[in-house]
Formats: structure tokens, sequence, C-alpha cells
């Protein structure tokens, strides 16, 4: 009888451990962390992938390079012996390039800008060549949906064109504007495409007195592509009084999210240039939550 019970308590011992292996497994999975190239200093630079892997991410934004009054990016990613280089050191780090982003386009005009499309053509053909499913747009200055209402038909017009264009790829593009969530949504149901979503930033929501969570349930699960998960600089993520962290990751927990939380900004006032300390202070607060 006592042999019985001790071999009931040793398979419960080992189911036990045996479902606490997969649920951690489950959320290193659920929930990766990243960091974006340009915040980093390294804007398509290929010493960004060693970078992100000592900072202690999982993954790389990349950029697509500059804009200015180009009629693309300046983006050195198409030359098949750049990438390569690119594609090589990431498997050596084992980093994943977890989207592309367009951050010229926070200057630039998405909607007033004539020759957009070759742009975004460029971005996707990127995108293909290199495995990667989300691309980054954020609307910008000269697109602020908030400050410029007026233009909200012409952003509409030209998501449709995008997306038509990332469905045909297989690919997503995450869209940032300015506009609370419940107008955001109402935005991306006009726009009617699977090939665009909302990549949602934390510091929207909260630089506008907004709630940051009620934000991301009325977004909802659906909706939301990839988030950068930081906050204006100023103070480190572990030292932001206003970005309640685990209350974020309860809600996105609810909601059934999964993806990739990627670190922008968030850099200490006193060394904004200091890589290292900003952007792996910010990971591992953030692997400490959400891994």
């Amino acid at each position: 009888m006592m042999m019985q019970q001790k071999k009931i308590v040793f398979l419960f011992l080992i189911l036990f451990s045996w479902f606490a292996g997969m649920e951690n497994l489950y959320a290193q999975q659920r929930y990766n962390i990243a960091a974006v190239d340009l915040m980093m200093l390294k804007r398509q630079k290929v010493g960004a992938i060693q970078l992100a892997s000592q900072v202690g991410v999982q993954g790389l934004e990349l950029d697509m390079g500059g804009l200015g009054n180009r009629p693309t990016f300046d983006n050195q990613l198409l030359n098949d012996s750049i990438r390569s280089v690119f594609m090589q050191q990431a498997k050596a780090f084992n980093i994943t390039f977890c989207s592309l982003s367009m951050s010229g386009y926070y200057a630039q005009s998405f909607c007033g800008r004539e020759n957009f499309v070759q742009s975004i053509e460029d971005c996707i053909r990127t995108m293909k060549l290199m495995n990667v499913k989300v691309g980054f747009l954020p609307m910008g200055v000269q697109c602020d949906l908030v400050k410029h209402p007026g233009l909200m038909d012409a952003v509409v017009s030209r998501l449709k064109l995008v997306g038509k264009m990332a469905e045909a790829a297989g690919v997503v593009i995450g869209i940032e504007t300015a506009l609370d969530a419940r107008t955001e949504k109402k935005l991306l149901k006009e726009v009617g495409s699977d090939g665009i979503k909302s990549y949602f930033n934390f510091s929207n929501p909260l630089k506008n007195g907004r709630d940051l969570c009620k934000e991301l349930k009325l977004l909802g699960r659906k909706n939301i592509i990839q988030i950068h998960c930081t906050d204006d600089d100023g103070v480190l993520l572990q030292d932001n009084t206003r970005l309640d962290m685990r209350k974020v990751k309860q809600t996105l927990d609810k909601m059934g999210w999964t993806g990739w939380l990627v670190l922008e900004r968030s850099r200490d006032a006193k060394e904004p240039n200091n890589v290292k300390k900003n952007f792996g202070s910010n990971a591992a607060y953030m692997k400490s939550i959400f891994q």
C-alpha cells in the first residue's frame, strides 16, 4: 500500500513538472520581446543584430532607411549580398526579424505623397525576401488624423490599396495613428482589409490622458498585429508611474492576444544614448513580467 502511494505521488510530481514546463513554454511563445534598430542607433546596420542579443531581446524591427524626397526608401536590404549578411547574423545570434519599419513616413506625408506606391512595394518585396510578416507604417505628423480630420478619406483610400497589396503578398501592414481606439477601429473597418491592422503604441493613449487598457480592449485582439510597448522618453519602463505593465499583461492575457512586444523609446533622459543600459533594462523588466 505504501509503495503504491509513493508511485502515485511520484507520478503526480512528474505531471506537475510537465504542466509547469508547458506553461512556461506557452508564456515564452505567447509574448516575445524585440527592439527597434533605429532607436538603438543602428538603423539598418548589421551590428544591430549582435546588439539586440546583448541587450537580451529575441527580435529586431529593422528600418527601411531614410525617405526624404526620394521616390522610395534608402533601403540596402534589397541588395542580395547585404541581405545575406543580415540573415546569416540573425541566425548566428538567434534573433528574429519581427517587422520592417517605414519610419520615413513619420516626417513624410503618406496621404499626400504622389509616388507612395513604390515605397510600399519595396517594403513588401523586402519583407517577402526576408520572410518578415509584419510591416510598420506610421501616419506621422503630416497625416495626423486628429489635427487634420479632413485627410481621413485620403488615408482610407490609400490604405485600401496598401491592404490589397499586403493581402496579395500574404503579409500585414500595421498602422500607427493618433486616433483613439474607438475611432481607429472604425477606420480599420472602413478600410476593410485583413492586410491592414493596428500597430498599437502605448505612448499614444498615455500622453493623451486615455486609459491604456481600455484602449486595448476597445480595439480588440484581432485588430492589433504588433505593439510598441514603450512610452515617451524620460524614464525607464520600470520607473514609469503612469504605465502599469502588470495590468497591461493581465489585459492582454484576458484578450487572448499573442505576439511581439517591441521596445522603442522609454530611454533615461539623463543617458538617452546609453543603448545597452536603456534597452537592456527595459528588456529585463519586460521579460520579468511577460516571460
